[in-house]
């Protein structure tokens, strides 16, 4: 009994540990629509991503190495921490430098990458997907089915299918867009476990401030 008690301690352990970098089979690149962040989360916090100055629209939520079921997270790594200048040089499609702190710390560090690499593959994967610049004309809050958010993402972006990109919501809201990309970027089929589209006819769409 004691022997088996043993190894359930020591294989808890080795999951606290994290899987080994560089392993996994595809990216997730999560877009959040800032004004749900906001008035679900960010407005409480006071965050400067909600300030007026600003005009964030499908933000940056991260980059997340995937596997086809399942997805590492906190992954053993030799590569340094970036510095809070490379985090802080992120907030202008994040956000915030410490959102890109935390998806280097759960997401990044399963990469493989350096620091500077993967943000610098994070912010080519934002580059490379178009964001539909209708929702940025809205003037007040808008209930749409969630299928017309993707539909939308699609007609802007050629060389993406219904199975390479799901939209989720939360709390009735549009919440992000989330598209799947190979190693090097080019849009892929998402595993099951992505591939959730929500289903509501009347979910709530934000306007930029």
């Amino acid at each position: 009994m004691r022997f088996a008690l043993i190894l359930v301690l020591l294989a808890g352990m080795a999951r606290a540990d994290g899987e080994r970098a560089g392993v996994f089979d595809y990216y997730v690149m999560a877009l959040s629509w800032s004004p749900t962040w906001c008035a679900l989360e960010g407005d409480a916090r006071g965050s400067d991503q909600c300030a007026a100055r600003h005009d964030h629209g499908w933000t940056l939520h991260g980059l997340w190495p995937q596997f086809h079921r399942g997805w590492p997270s906190y992954c053993r790594t030799a590569q340094r921490s970036p510095s809070r200048g490379q985090t802080g040089a992120m907030a202008d499609i994040m956000g915030s430098g410490g959102l890109a702190w935390h998806q280097w710390k759960k997401h990044g560090v399963c990469s493989g990458l350096s620091a500077e690499a993967y943000y610098e593959l994070s912010r080519d994967a934002y580059g490379s997907i178009a964001r539909p610049s209708v929702f940025r004309k809205l003037e007040n809050a808008v209930k749409v089915p969630a299928s017309v958010v993707e539909e939308a993402f699609l007609e802007v972006n050629p060389a993406l299918e219904p199975d390479m990109i799901t939209i989720t919501c939360r709390q009735g809201r549009i919440q992000e867009a989330r598209i799947c990309l190979s190693k090097d970027l080019t849009p892929v089929p998402c595993g099951q476990d992505v591939i959730r589209d929500c289903q509501m006819s009347d979910a709530l769409l934000d306007p930029v401030r």
